[in-house]
């Protein structure tokens, strides 16, 4: 299988960050696949009933920064 990835960075306010993250949420609680679109093509990834979550935060002088990580094992076909 060939790696498919999808970065966005983007400089938003923070309640539309929140909705973002709510809008994954709620894509996650409702289904069992997540979607994107990029150069006009929409991929779906299966996501499992069990994920590892990893939250991570970084505070420092300059910056600070919170990661968020769901990581799973993907099935061999």
């Amino acid at each position: 299988m060939n790696l498919i990835e999808h970065e966005i960075t983007e400089t938003l306010r923070r309640e539309e960050a929140a909705a973002r993250l709510r809008a994954i949420a709620d894509e996650l609680a409702s289904n069992n696949d997540l979607s994107f679109v990029r150069d006009g093509t929409r991929f779906t990834i299966d996501v499992p009933d069990e994920v590892l979550l990893e939250i991570e935060i970084e505070v420092g002088e300059g910056e600070s920064e919170i990661e968020v990580s769901l990581k799973w094992p993907i099935p061999e076909d």
